[in-house]
């Protein structure tokens, strides 16, 4: 059964987004990323968390209360359960992975890179130095591990959060949307009684 949704989880620098698009086109699905963001804020009256949200690399310096990133965060889980109510969705980012967690129709990704490799794309891209690059990544790093960390009591890179861990190091991503749209339609949550049932004879 393919899955209803898809979370992308995805590091700086790691052309996650890009992935995500190409993922949502291929499977047909709606990708919702920033407009998440929007949706929750409005729905919860904050949008001063909204722009803090947005803003990876802090230079906003907004800092919201306690009492709106709570009704912030309320939202959001309320947003997320009806999108993958609806069904056929790709959502980017803002901790997908641990607000629909268990889910037994989402499919969890996470999309990584070195630190070299994803400042050298950003200098690249920005066509700006590469300490400057590095420092952009090392940031929103801190930033994203801090978030997980404060709110869900997670880490960011522990890999039991997602069902796949893709590398673009080396992957284009082309083939990183391919991997992810075949895990996407052969989806299934297998009980481990159902597991042990299948591997049976490799047991032995």
């Amino acid at each position: 059964m393919p899955a209803r949704a898809i979370t992308i989880s995805r590091q700086l620098g790691s052309l996650g987004t890009l992935i995500a698009q190409m993922v949502a086109q291929r499977l047909e699905y709606r990708m919702v990323w920033r407009e998440l963001i929007n949706q929750a804020a409005r729905r919860a009256c904050v949008p001063e968390v909204a722009l803090a949200t947005i803003d990876d690399l802090g230079l906003l310096g907004i800092r919201p209360s306690r009492q709106a990133q709570a009704a912030y965060h309320q939202a959001i889980r309320q947003v997320m359960e009806e999108l993958v109510a609806e069904g056929r969705v790709v959502i980017v980012g803002r901790a997908g992975q641990m607000v629909l967690r268990g889910h037994p129709e989402v499919l969890h990704v996470q999309v990584i890179a070195p630190v070299a490799v994803r400042a050298e794309r950003i200098a690249r891209r920005q066509n700006i130095p590469i300490e400057a690059a590095l420092a952009q990544v090392t940031t929103s790093d801190r930033t994203r591990r801090n978030y997980l960390r404060r709110y869900y009591r997670a880490r960011w890179d522990d890999p039991l959060l997602y069902d796949l861990v893709i590398n673009t190091e080396r992957l284009t991503p082309a083939a990183a949307a391919e991997l992810i749209c075949l895990a996407a339609m052969q989806f299934r949550r297998t009980s481990d009684l159902d597991l042990l049932e299948e591997l049976e004879p490799t047991l032995e």
